[in-house]
This record gives C-alpha cells, structure tokens and sequence, in this order.
C-alpha cells in the first residue's frame, strides 16, 4: 500500500515562505519511478495543478500562477518532494496535495494514481 503524507503547510504573511514536504511510503512503491506533483484547492473552487517533478529531477513543469515563486523538488533517497514556496499570496490560500504518477510529466489529476491527505495553506493579508 502506498502512503503520501504532507506536510510543512500552516499561516503565513503575504510575501512569506513554506516549505512543504510530501513522504512517501510502500514496500513496493518505486519512488524514482514516478512523477511527483503538487497540487491545490481553495474553497469551493477545483483542484488545480501547481507544479510536477519527473523522477530523474531533470524535468519540472510549472503552473503559470506559480512559476518564478515556487519551486519543486524531490530527494529520491528519502522518498521525498519538496514544494519550496516563496513570495506567498493570499490567492496561494489552499489545500495543498502531493500526487504520485506512473506516466508523463503532466498536469492531469486523473493521470496520478496516489494522492495524499493535503496540508493546509493560508496567506494573510
């Protein structure tokens, strides 16, 4: 069974930073296998993509609403991604998701099989 958990989110100032972190866990789960992503949802709005990681960490794929603030990475070692998070806007308020998929750099929700539980992230004005 494979287990996705965040964390790292809380309330932060607009113009601060976060860092969040997503573990993954299973005997079975080849965590440099697949693409890792991270993504968001705020209050009666959909889950939006924010950014991606192939599994080599040569290839990243940004949203454009957080591209040159954000940045993802990943240790493969620990089983782990990172969302590095600078420049927070109270837009960036959310539930944030880490997301594990078998296929191609994508932005797709449907194209990640393993989700985690989210973390919550709020910007304050």
């Amino acid at each position: 069974q494979v287990q996705l958990v965040e964390s790292g989110g809380g309330l932060v100032q607009t113009g601060g930073s976060l860092r969040l972190s997503c573990a993954a866990s299973g005997r079975t789960f080849t965590f440099s296998s697949y693409v890792m992503g991270w993504f968001r949802q705020a209050p009666g709005k959909e889950r939006e993509f924010v950014a991606a990681i192939g599994g080599s960490s040569i290839s990243t794929y940004y949203a454009d609403s957080v591209k040159d603030r954000f940045t993802i990475s990943r240790d493969n070692a620990k089983k782990t991604v990172f969302l590095q998070m600078n420049s927070l806007k109270p837009e960036d308020t959310a539930v944030y998701y880490c997301a594990a998929s078998s296929s191609w750099l994508t932005k797709l929700p449907s194209s990640y099989r393993y989700w985690g539980q989210g973390t919550q992230v709020t910007v304050s004005s």
